[in-house]
C-alpha cells in the first residue's frame, strides 16, 4: 500500500493564490504597517527617555499635584487660586478653551450661513458688501484680526467710569462686558428643570410635526410654539417656586465695577475674531452648497407656489446640507485649534496655562506638551464624531 505525497508545485500554487488574494494582501500590509508604527514609536519613546535621563530629567506627571503659584484672571467655570495645583490650572485653561470653541462655533455658524445667503442675494449692494467683507477677511491672517479687535476694545471703548449702561445692567467697557450674574437659591432646580423639559419637548414636537406634515401635508408652527414653551414654562416655574433665582447687578465703585459677571476683553476679542474669520469660510461653503443644487429644484418649488424664503428653507438647504457638513466640520476643527492663538493676547486657555506657565515653572516640556496635544486630539475627535453622526442623519435616503 502506497501513501500519496503532495507535490511541491501544489504548495507553491496555493501560496501564490493566497498572496494574490486582495483581501489577504490588505490584511497583511495593514498588520505590517501597524507593527512598524508601534516599533517606531517604541524606539522614539525609549530614545526620549534615555536623552532625558542623560540631562538629569525623568518622565513623570507628579508635577500636576504641585502648587501652581500663578494667577488666572478669567475663570468663569472653575474656581481657582494660586495655591491650587497645576492640574486645576490646566482644568481652568481647558474650560476656557471649551468656552471660546463652543461659543465661537455657534456664532460662526450663524454668521456664516447669513453671509452665504447674502452673497447669493439679488440685491447688488448686499451681495457686493458681503463679497468684499468675505474676501478681505479671508486674505488677512487671523492673528492680525485678533490684534485688531483687541486693540479696538482696549483703546476705543470707554473706561468703566464713563461707560453708559443698557438698563443699568449691561456695560461694555475697555475692561470687558459687565452683566448681571444669576444667583441660584433653593428651588432653582425647578426652573432649570422646566427649561430643560421645554427644550426636550421642542425637539419631540418638531419630530411629531414633521411626521404629521409628511402624512397630512399640514404645517404646524413649531418655531413659535417652541419659543413660547422655552420662555413661558421656565417663567411659570420661576413664580411657582417663589422666585428662587436673583440677579447680582454690576455697580460702579471707584474706577471699576463690582459684582455681576464680567467677560474679559481677551475673551471678547478672541471670540469675535475667531467667529467672523471662520464665518467667512463657512459662507463660501454654504454658497457653494446652494449653487450645487440644480436650478430646476427652485423652479419646481416656485411652480408649487412656495415663497423664495420657504423654498430656501424647505427645498434648497435640506438638499445642500450633505454637501455643506463635511467641509463645515473641518472649519469647526480649525476654529478650535486656532483658539491656541489666545496666548498672544493673554487669554488663559490650555496652551497658556498648561503649555505655557506650567511648562516654564516645572520644566516638564514633554509631559505638558503631551497633555496639550491630548486635549486638542480629544476635542477634534469629539467634533469629528458629532459632525459625522449629524451628517449620517441628514444624508439623503435613496429609493
Amino acid at each position: 500500500m502506497t501513501m500519496a505525497v503532495a507535490k511541491p508545485t501544489d504548495e507553491k500554487l496555493s501560496l501564490r493564490r493566497l498572496f494574490y488574494n486582495r483581501e489577504v494582501r490588505q490584511v497583511f500590509f495593514q498588520i505590517t504597517t501597524v507593527l512598524g508604527l508601534c516599533a517606531l514609536f517604541t524606539y522614539i519613546g525609549l530614545n526620549m527617555v534615555a536623552n532625558l535621563e542623560a540631562v538629569g530629567k525623568d518622565l513623570s506627571f507628579t508635577f500636576l499635584s504641585a502648587p501652581a503659584g500663578y494667577d488666572i484672571s478669567f475663570q468663569p467655570f472653575v474656581d481657582y487660586a494660586p495655591t491650587d495645583t497645576h492640574l486645576r490650572a490646566a482644568w481652568v485653561g481647558l474650560s476656557n478653551t471649551l468656552l471660546v470653541a463652543v461659543t465661537g462655533i455657534i456664532l460662526a455658524t450663524i454668521l456664516g450661513f447669513t453671509l452665504g445667503v447674502m452673497r447669493l442675494s439679488r440685491n447688488f449692494l448686499i451681495s457686493r458688501l458681503s463679497q468684499v467683507f468675505i474676501d478681505f477677511t479671508r486674505n488677512v491672517p487671523l492673528l492680525l484680526h485678533i490684534f485688531f479687535i483687541y486693540g479696538v476694545i482696549i483703546n476705543v471703548l470707554p473706561r468703566p467710569k464713563t461707560a453708559s449702561g443698557i438698563a443699568d445692567s449691561f456695560y461694555l467697557t475697555n475692561r470687558g462686558l459687565y452683566a448681571p450674574n444669576p444667583v441660584f437659591e433653593a428651588g432653582s432646580g425647578i426652573v432649570v428643570g422646566a427649561f430643560v423639559l421645554a427644550i426636550v419637548g421642542s425637539f419631540i414636537m418638531a419630530r411629531w410635526a414633521k411626521a404629521r406634515q409628511m402624512k397630512t401635508g399640514q404645517i404646524f408652527p413649531v418655531f413659535k410654539v417652541s419659543v413660547a414653551a422655552i420662555i413661558g414654562l421656565p417663567i411659570i416655574a420661576f413664580f411657582v417656586a417663589g422666585s428662587p433665582i436673583t440677579l447680582d447687578y454690576p455697580v460702579l465703585e471707584g474706577f471699576n465695577f463690582k459684582g455681576g459677571f464680567i467677560l474679559r476683553p481677551e475673551y471678547l476679542a478672541l471670540w469675535f475674531a475667531l467667529s467672523y474669520y471662520t464665518a467667512c469660510f463657512i459662507a463660501e461653503i454654504v454658497r457653494g452648497g446652494i449653487l450645487a443644487i440644480h436650478k430646476g429644484q427652485r423652479e419646481a418649488a416656485h411652480a408649487l407656489g412656495l415663497a423664495p424664503n420657504r423654498t430656501l428653507q424647505l427645498v434648497i438647504i435640506p438638499q445642500a446640507m450633505p454637501l455643506i457638513i463635511p467641509p463645515l466640520a473641518s472649519n469647526y476643527l480649525n476654529l478650535t485649534k486656532n483658539s491656541s492663538l489666545a496666548i498672544a493676547i493673554g487669554y488663559y486657555d490650555v496652551v497658556a496655562t498648561l503649555g505655557g506657565i506650567s511648562l516654564m515653572q516645572t520644566g516638564k516640556e514633554v509631559e505638558t506638551m503631551f497633555l496639550v496635544l491630548l486635549c486638542y486630539l480629544t476635542l477634534s475627535l469629539i467634533i469629528s464624531g458629532g459632525m459625522n453622526f449629524f451628517n449620517s442623519r441628514l444624508k439623503l435616503k435613496g429609493r
